[in-house]
């Protein structure tokens, strides 16, 4: 299997596949109760069964070239995941996601992982628009937009409903030309 270096500290960014559901679930379940303060992903993958499907539906996206899924791995061992959740190519859009179970937290990973995914869906793909959509109790989530440097368009109020409330829904995005104008300045600064 490949994997993409996310930096010195040994990090990368694999793909997630059907056939390793039962470390999938494992991992879902050492995070389950952060990953199930602010996404559903903890309350749909319960299971060996559960997991495998959740997987194969991200397979039968990349398939359809309609989204992707990847995993996060410190020294071997699963503790996140992002995932271009929609990619529509023909209109140039996506909308990238993320999660991660506790010992993970903190280190830039995410940040790093998605970074990758938006690299790749902007350069490769030739999406436009990739989109960033958070529950506005979802700080840590937020932050991550911010350092993607993406632009907060504004809250969607009251309009995702998650264990049986409301919440209100921050829309973050950055454009492809936005994207390759950060690379650029960032490349500078490092030269």
């Amino acid at each position: 299997m490949y994997a993409i270096s996310l930096g010195d500290d040994g990090a990368e960014l694999c793909p997630l596949e059907p056939w390793q559901a039962e470390e999938f679930l494992a991992h879902v379940d050492r995070g389950r109760e952060l990953i199930g303060q602010h996404i559903p992903l903890a309350d749909v993958v319960t299971d060996l069964e559960s997991s495998r499907t959740f997987l194969q539906r991200y397979a039968d996206k990349a398939a359809a070239d309609a989204g992707r899924l990847y995993g996060v791995r410190t020294d071997g061992k699963l503790v996140g995941g992002v995932l271009l959740r929609t990619m529509d190519v023909v209109q140039g859009t996506a909308e990238a996601g993320c999660w991660l179970e506790p010992a993970a937290v903190g280190k830039g990973l995410i940040t790093r992982a998605v970074g990758v995914l938006i690299d790749w869906a902007v350069e490769e793909r030739g999406i436009h628009r990739v989109e960033w959509q958070v529950s506005t109790a979802n700080a840590p989530s937020i932050a991550v937009a911010r350092r993607l440097g993406m632009t907060k368009e504004g809250v969607l109020r009251a309009s995702y409903p998650y264990r049986g409330q409301r919440r209100d829904m921050e829309v973050w995005s950055v454009l492809a030309p936005e994207w390759r104008a950060r690379k650029r300045a960032a490349q500078a600064q490092g030269a």
